[in-house]
């Protein structure tokens, strides 16, 4: 596996069944920052056209894929979907990808948005696309702690 460039923004996602959720890094990769959130309609593949265009606006130099655990650290039962999706993103894409583990992401997302006195009433999307910033930036924050 090709490791992820240490400059050069990444895209994150936080994958779900029914939205994926999307943040970006700055080029430096000191802050990861809520993006936007792909919807996929019942029945339906991953939205990868609405992707590419995100893709083709960040310009990443690679990929960060939320990966399901279970809070004992298993996988769920959506982790290998997650890893399917990871796997086909990189190929599609030429990018590198790393999975990195979502527990707790959109807890985090939630807790984040009330502290600020906020309401996620309505804002499913918000959650998401801020609970991969969440993902994105645990990524960036342990690659600049093992250097």
């Amino acid at each position: 596996m090709v490791p992820i460039p240490p400059t050069g923004r990444i895209l994150g996602l936080d994958w779900g069944l029914v939205r994926f959720g999307l943040a970006a890094s700055d080029e430096t990769q000191l802050i990861a920052s809520p993006l936007a959130t792909l919807t996929r309609r019942p029945g339906k593949r991953f939205p990868m056209s609405a992707l590419e265009e995100h893709l083709a606006h960040v310009r990443p130099v690679g990929l960060v894929v939320g990966l399901p655990l279970e809070p004992s650290g298993e996988e769920s039962t959506n982790a290998a979907e997650a890893r399917a999706l990871a796997t086909r993103l990189a190929d599609r894409t030429g990018l590198p990808a790393e999975l990195v583990d979502e527990r707790m992401s959109t807890a985090r997302a939630l807790g984040a948005i009330a502290e600020q006195g906020g309401s996620t009433r309505g804002r499913k999307a918000d959650v998401d696309a801020l609970a991969a910033a969440i993902i994105l930036q645990q990524f960036l924050d342990r690659r600049r702690n093992a250097r």
